[in-house]
């Protein structure tokens, strides 16, 4: 079972984790263009972090007494199913293809997205709701802007 504060602290660590790929993968690419959005990610990722860090403590979130277990069931069962968090040790050196690297990085996107949909609706709190909500356009921003570099490096 979850208390709200751990998938808060899910989301931190998400995030976290996404900005210290991005900045990994910069090592491993030798395209400016990349390496300009993947930086820019990078702070995207840091700022979202510190949101969810200072929403952990405020009180308006959730009331703890609320059915967690529903929560949790919801969480694993009925909104992830099969899916699994696309961000893993990731090896940049044997990746070569940048198209497959901005895959990789889509698939954590549209994850993260995933997420931030599910923990939206265990949110009672409507400010918080409409920040969640600018985090996900944010989080669809990249996606947009990862698909448009596929195609502009197929073309």
């Amino acid at each position: 079972m979850f208390a709200f504060s751990e998938v808060i602290d899910m989301a931190v660590q998400l995030e976290k984790n996404g900005e210290q790929v991005y900045l990994t993968a910069l090592d491993h690419i030798d395209d400016t263009g990349l390496k300009q959005l993947l930086e820019w990610m990078a702070g995207e990722e840091r700022l979202h972090s510190k949101w969810f860090e200072a929403l952990k403590g405020a009180a308006v979130i959730l009331d703890e007494n609320e059915s967690l277990a529903e929560m949790n069931e919801a969480l694993i069962q009925d909104y992830l199913g099969d899916q699994a968090f696309s961000l893993k040790e990731v090896d940049f050196s044997l990746i070569k293809d940048s198209n497959e690297l901005i895959r990789i990085f889509i698939e954590f996107e549209k994850d993260t997205i995933l997420f931030y949909n599910i923990l939206i609706s265990f949110v009672p709190d409507e400010s918080t709701k409409e920040k969640i909500c600018r985090i996900i356009s944010e989080e669809e921003t990249h996606l947009k802007k990862l698909n448009e570099f596929i195609d502009t490096e197929s073309e």
